[in-house]
Order: structure tokens, then sequence, then C-alpha cells
């Protein structure tokens, strides 16, 4: 009875974040991050890159947007035709702008970003604890299966072919949850993993940690209870994000510490 109330619960546990990650849909920037018409067709008819590049530049000074191109320019989307926010990105698949997107997953056939990367990772660890307990209840049949035990042909063969799938399945999902749990704990998506996201003053690929606690609180949110149900919990709208340089500038402990070094030289004897 007991092994049955486990299989269970972690059965519909599974079932329900594959649910939620493959049928909640991506979030798309807001409307204000679309280009106006008047501002739409001015940037069209400018044939000068320069001229476009400040009309973007101006577009974007009204928008909480801090991430830039390779080459210092501001982040456009010329098949969505709008600005794209911090952590957005165009999906080729999908056909739109995702907010905060990691990546798309064919597992699930859908876009994985802030709208469900936490049932998206919920989902890893229930199947990840699926696995290992169908392995480890299994095991003991093919304990028997090897002393001889087992007689029948038939229950041989699904001992060794569950077994094997089990196994095939933990070590590969084991592999994928760590990296993903790794990139929680940096406060990355797997774009970013790969390609640094870069700010006014230059790529910088811990841009938006903030520390293992607060960059587990943002994809989880901060009721510990809702951490392990596929509830949406993660802080924020996905259009902007706390970054550490922003963060220090407006700690005053922080922000003070120049100026103590430099009375620290003042104070000193010349």
């Amino acid at each position: 009875v007991a092994y049955l109330i486990i299989f269970h619960i972690l059965f519909v546990l599974f079932v329900w974040t594959y649910w939620k990650s493959i049928f909640t849909l991506p979030v798309q920037p807001g409307k204000k991050y679309h280009m106006s018409y008047a501002d739409k067709e001015r940037y069209e008819n400018e044939e000068r890159p320069e001229v476009q590049r400040q009309i973007l530049a101006e577009i974007a000074s009204k928008l909480p947007v801090y991430t830039r191109t390779g080459n210092g320019g501001v982040r456009f989307c010329d098949r969505c035709q709008l600005i794209k926010p911090d952590r957005c990105h165009h999906c080729s698949v999908c056909a739109i702008c995702v907010l905060k997107m990691d990546h798309h997953c064919p597992w699930v056939n859908n876009c994985i970003g802030f709208s469900n990367y936490k049932f998206f990772l919920l989902f890893l660890a229930y199947s990840l604890l699926y696995c290992l307990y169908i392995a480890a209840t299994v095991f003991k049949y093919f304990i028997k299966y090897w002393t001889g035990e087992l007689t029948n042909g038939r229950s041989k063969f699904h001992v060794l072919f569950l077994l094997f799938v089990a196994v095939m399945f933990f070590v590969s999902l084991m592999f994928l949850f760590g990296y993903h749990c790794w990139l929680v704990s940096r406060n990355r998506s797997t774009l970013e993993a790969f390609s640094a996201p870069v700010f006014q003053n230059g790529p910088d690929k811990n841009g938006f940690n903030l520390g293992f606690v607060k960059n587990l609180q943002q994809v989880f949110g901060e009721e510990k209870k809702l951490w392990l149900l596929p509830i949406a919990s993660s802080q924020g709208d996905g259009h902007f994000f706390p970054m550490r340089a922003l963060c220090e500038a407006q700690n005053p402990l922080l922000a003070n510490e120049e100026q103590w070094e430099d009375d620290r030289i003042d104070e000193e004897p010349h």
C-alpha cells in the first residue's frame, strides 16, 4: 500500500508538471515595447544605420532596458518590430519573442521561458524521482532474475526492459537537471550561459547574479510552501530583472565605499 501511494503521488506530480510545461504558453513583451506606427514609419524610411540606431536609442530611453547588442546598440527584433526587454529573445520555432527565454524544448514542444521555467524544473525533478523509484522497486526482481529465481520468461523481459529504461532516463535526466540547477544558482539562462549578456559597460556573465538565495527566489518565489508545486510563483513580470550593478549602486554602503577611500587618503599625512 505504501509503495502504491508513493507511486501515485510521484505519477500525479510528474503528469501535472509535464502538462503545465506544455500548455503554459510563453509570455510575449508588453505593448509598450512595440514600436508605434509613427516610430515604425520613421525607422523604416530611414536608410542610414547610425540614424536608425539613434531612433532605437531614443525609444529605449523611455523603457527599463539595460542590455545591449555586441556593438552596443539597442536590442531590436525586426520580425516582431519591438524593443527587446532584458533577457528576451526571439524563438525561431515559435516565431515570437519570449520573455527570459531559456531554450525551445522538443520534449514538451514548447518554448521554455519566464512563464514556465519553474514548471520545467519541477518536471525534471519529478521525472528524476519517478525513474529512481521505478528502478529501486524493480531492482530486487532483477536480482531474482540474476540468481535464477524467476522462471517466467515474460517476467524476465519485463524486468530487464523496465530497469534498463528507468536507469537510462535517470542518468540522462540527472545531468540535465544538475545543469539547470547550476544555471538557477547563477541566475542564468541556457542562452546566457553560452553568450554572456552585454550591458552598457560590456559583457558580464554574472550581471543578473544576486546570490544563491535571491536567485532561487526569482524562479520559485518567496513562499517556500509553493516551491514544490507547479503553481506560478516566480517574481516579477518577466520584463525587468534586478541586476548586480544596480543593486550595488542602490546600496548606500557600497555606493559610499569610494568616498570612504577618498576620505582615508585625505586623512593620511602627506
